[in-house]
């Protein structure tokens, strides 16, 4: 007795007997497993009589060789025999798999619960402009209670920390858009009304579209994350506890914020472009940058930069509600933090393209076109 499980094929008058000796145990059958899956011939029946051991494993096997031979077991021991009967009918080759629903059945249950799912999201996001709203009439009866000190560290993240990568963006946004408008106005002739291409347009529309997108996906993210990592490690809950607003403290400084920035940022992001646009304009058109400059005072309307000016706090409020409200919605795990940043920035985006159209019927209507 060697302690390791062995076989061997014994040929008799009713055909080849495969005769297992020895543990049929997990823990032996490991070297000859190989073996005795690349027999070849088939046998007729399987003499279990010199097993000493056997466990489920090793009963497994021997009930899958004799599947796979279409063979007798014979031989078997008491104990084996009860393994081998608690195991019969199971092979090793079937395929496992969650039951699986219909098509017409699917797709009306995936319908019904994004439906479900969006009637409370619009009952959380009227819960929460409530709390605001709350928070604000508080704050404006109490306004020492105020945090000034957080709207200005805010005021910083969102504005000052944004200026050099919105300057370089709206800069190289000028310079496309005066390229290949040049490109376009050169076959009729028209390459001055370049200036006008490019002042009316960032003025009035992709100035403060494109501020409000990088916003998004730069402070509306972080506002997520920030007050969904808070929310995960339960410091909103000790704030609570400690008798602090979260929503006065965390919210609505960065709303403020965003809103406040918004103009100033939009209204910065138009003059990079318009700089980048009197750059192409002197190098390719022969337009000199400070001819550039000054035509575009004369060939923009006023109302163009107030057109911008009055969309860029609406976006920033929009920009800033996304992200505080899906901070505050974060709960379970660390998975939910990336999912609620990546859906803040997703609405902010979608909202702002939504009501920029918006925007876009309601100043052509009233005469401002």
């Amino acid at each position: 007795m060697t302690g390791l499980a062995q076989f061997e094929i014994v040929e008799g008058d009713g055909g080849s007997a495969l005769v297992l000796t020895g543990p049929y145990l997990v823990s032996t059958i490991g070297s000859i497993d190989d073996d005795l899956r690349s027999m070849d011939g088939g046998v007729a029946t399987i003499d279990l009589s010199g097993v000493s051991e056997i466990d489920t494993v090793g009963a497994w096997l021997a009930c899958t060789l004799a599947t796979e031979h279409d063979a007798e077991i014979t031989g078997a021991s008491s104990r084996a025999q009860r393994l081998l009967d608690a195991i019969s009918g199971l092979g090793g080759e079937e395929k496992l798999g969650a039951p699986r629903l219909p098509f017409w059945s699917r797709v009306p249950d995936a319908m019904g619960e994004k439906i479900f799912n969006a009637r409370s999201g619009i009952i959380g996001v009227i819960s929460f402009l409530g709390a605001l709203l709350i928070s604000a009439g508080s704050l404006i009866r109490n306004p020492r209670r105020f945090r000034t000190v957080a709207l200005f560290r805010q005021m910083e993240l969102v504005g000052v920390s944004a200026l050099p990568i919105i300057g370089l963006m709206s800069f190289l946004i000028g310079i496309v858009i005066a390229q290949q408008g040049a490109v376009q106005l050169a076959q009729f002739g028209a390459e001055t009304l370049t200036i006008n291409l490019v002042g009316r347009i960032t003025l009035r529309e992709l100035g403060v579209l494109m501020t409000a997108i990088m916003v998004a996906g730069r402070s509306g993210s972080a506002f997520a994350a920030e007050i969904g990592t808070m929310k995960l490690t339960e410091e909103i809950d000790a704030m609570r506890t400690i008798g602090i607003s979260p929503m006065e403290a965390l919210v609505i400084p960065r709303i403020l914020a965003a809103v406040l920035m918004m103009p100033l940022l939009g209204f910065y992001a138009s003059c990079m472009a318009i700089i980048g646009g009197a750059v192409i304009g002197d190098t390719m058109l022969g337009i000199p940058f400070w001819t550039f400059l000054s035509r575009i005072q004369e060939v923009v309307p006023t109302y163009d930069l107030w057109v911008g000016l009055v969309k860029a706090p609406v976006f920033g409020l929009i920009v800033a509600l996304a992200g505080c409200y899906n901070g505050m919605q974060v709960k379970g795990n660390s998975e939910e933090v990336g999912k609620r940043t990546t859906l803040s920035v997703v609405a902010a985006i979608f909202a702002v393209i939504v009501l920029d159209a918006f925007f876009a019927v309601f100043f052509t209507e009233i005469g401002w076109a």
